[in-house]
């Protein structure tokens, strides 16, 4: 994968779909400083989390009006979407009144409301024009693809213990050495001790977030399918390894 050239995209107006994934990074950021605040008792108390709390509130009812401003099909599916996502901005300003552990509720499921909100504005915008559609910004494998798509989910940490590191994440697993692929074409960055603890006492672990050219990157791909992944005939001839008595985490 070349590394490409973002001088342009990151100066271009940001898009719904941008927007929307920059939103589901902030609902990521606050949820983990509250999971911090209660596991740990440090960081940010009521006060913060408040100040964040209407932060979301505002900057959802922003996307809201980034939607409505595209004029798109008026499809349930799109109403609905516009439906979850005025409910997530009546919680995200609620919540400011609660205090952390009551408040959390309320934003549990923000950052998926929003990225799958996001994927459904993305195949209406691409459904109504879809040569006008911005180009992809890089050129992704299958994996990266998918990374990519964790990353903005929230489903993706780095740690690391006894000198390694590793990665936790859903299904499908992403590995450290696609994580370091990523940060290499500065698609993904980890934010050093701001997600819980992956057992009571343990350290914090390091959330991984999208750079503004991840987001760029994923807004031009959300809706497409992911690549298919390159095999030949010579693939299969190749005979496999024996596999090894024991099972080591994903690096």
């Amino acid at each position: 994968m070349t590394t490409p050239s973002y001088e342009g995209v990151l100066f271009e107006v940001p898009t719904p779909v941008e927007q929307l994934l920059h939103l589901a990074g902030e609902c990521t950021r606050h949820n983990d400083a509250i999971d911090v605040h209660l596991s740990t008792g440090a960081g940010a108390g009521s006060v913060a989390h408040a100040a964040s709390a209407r932060t979301l509130a505002h900057d959802t009812h922003a996307a809201l009006r980034a939607i409505r401003d595209q004029r798109l099909n008026n499809s349930m599916e799109l109403a609905h979407t516009q439906i979850r996502l005025r409910q997530l901005g009546f919680l995200s300003a609620v919540s400011a009144d609660y205090n952390p552990a009551a408040a959390r509720e309320l934003t549990a499921l923000a950052t998926d409301t929003v990225m799958d909100s996001a994927s459904a504005v993305a195949l209406q915008m691409l459904r109504r024009d879809p040569t006008g559609h911005r180009a992809p910004a890089a050129r992704l494998t299958p994996i990266q693809h998918s990374a990519l798509e964790q990353i903005a989910r929230g489903h993706v940490v780095a740690n690391s213990s006894l000198g390694r590191e590793y990665t936790r994440s859903h299904e499908p697993k992403i590995s450290m050495s696609t994580l370091r692929s990523l940060e290499a074409e500065n698609l993904a960055e980890r934010a050093p001790a701001t997600a819980c603890p992956p057992y009571h006492g343990g350290p914090l672990q390091d959330r991984v977030r999208l750079t503004p050219a991840g987001i760029a990157t994923l807004a031009t791909v959300l809706a497409r399918p992911a690549p298919q992944q390159n095999t030949g005939p010579s693939a299969a001839a190749v005979p496999l390894p024996a596999a090894a008595p024991a099972t080591a985490k994903s690096r």
